[in-house]
């Protein structure tokens, strides 16, 4: 269980390095779908990608599982430490959808389309007279929960879940550098996630609302925003590099 739960973190970690290198791809021009889904369809396909995929199916549903329990079990005793069984339970969705995600696209079948979902959730809603206000008020609530996130790393919160007493002083700082720069950069993406479903709202382009392959793609069209893409990949491949030191620190008994 231990052993499956650190695989499915090196898994996450994999996902935001291909999301890492799409983001890329998308500041030089290409038209590839830089979200967590458009990344597992990148392994389909080529030598040893349905393995690969298996594998992250395997392990993130377990890491899923863990997640949940962490998230059922732990101490609710601070204001920190609800919010970080909240995180908990944020990141065993989120584990559990892509692990589905992967085992369908390891069997054949094509993955699931947040995009579809959401445009046509935000779109219903449009339609309604109380539906703008709602449709803010989710995108405020992901650009909240963009910046708890950011917060989480700058204020080096995740250390919480770490224990590096075997870890040298060097090790032990570059993980923490690792962590807050990732998670930063992590918090960015959804904020302006967020930004764009309140967008979507205020302009009733429910198309400008699809999660994070449009907000990046929103962003290269922007000045400077092939910069701002780069700088974001970088931030997003260290949280990929700091995901496998988190496979390893993690307290996971």
């Amino acid at each position: 269980m231990q052993l499956a739960a650190r695989l499915g973190l090196v898994a996450y970690g994999v996902v935001h390095l291909l999301v890492a290198w799409l983001a890329v791809q998308v500041a030089l021009g290409s038209g590839e779908k830089a979200d967590k889904t458009g990344a597992l369809q990148s392994l389909s396909g080529g030598t040893g990608g349905d393995v690969l995929l298996w594998l992250i199916a395997v392990g993130l549903a377990v890491t899923s599982l863990w997640q949940l329990f962490s998230a059922a079990t732990g101490s609710w005793s601070s204001g920190q430490e609800r919010w970080l069984r909240v995180m908990n339970l944020g990141e065993a969705i989120l584990f559990g959808y892509l692990a589905f995600s992967a085992g369908k696209l390891a069997a054949g079948s094509p993955a699931s389309s947040t995009d579809t979902a959401q445009f046509g959730l935000i779109d219903g809603l449009l339609r309604e007279s109380w539906g703008k206000t709602v449709v803010v008020v989710l995108g405020l609530a992901v650009i909240a929960a963009g910046v708890f996130i950011a917060r989480h790393g700058i204020a080096r919160r995740f250390c919480r879940e770490q224990d590096f007493g075997r870890a040298s002083k060097v090790t032990r700082k570059a993980v923490i550098r690792l962590g807050q720069a990732g998670y930063t950069a992590l918090g960015t993406v959804y904020a302006v996630v967020g930004a764009l479903v309140v967008v979507a709202a205020l302009q009733h382009k429910p198309e400008q609302a699809t999660g994070i392959d449009v907000a990046l793609k929103n962003l290269a069209g922007r000045p400077y925003g092939a910069v701002l893409l780069v700088a974001l990949a970088i931030g997003l491949a260290a949280f990929a590099v700091f995901s496998v030191f988190d496979a390893r620190f993690r307290r996971v008994d």
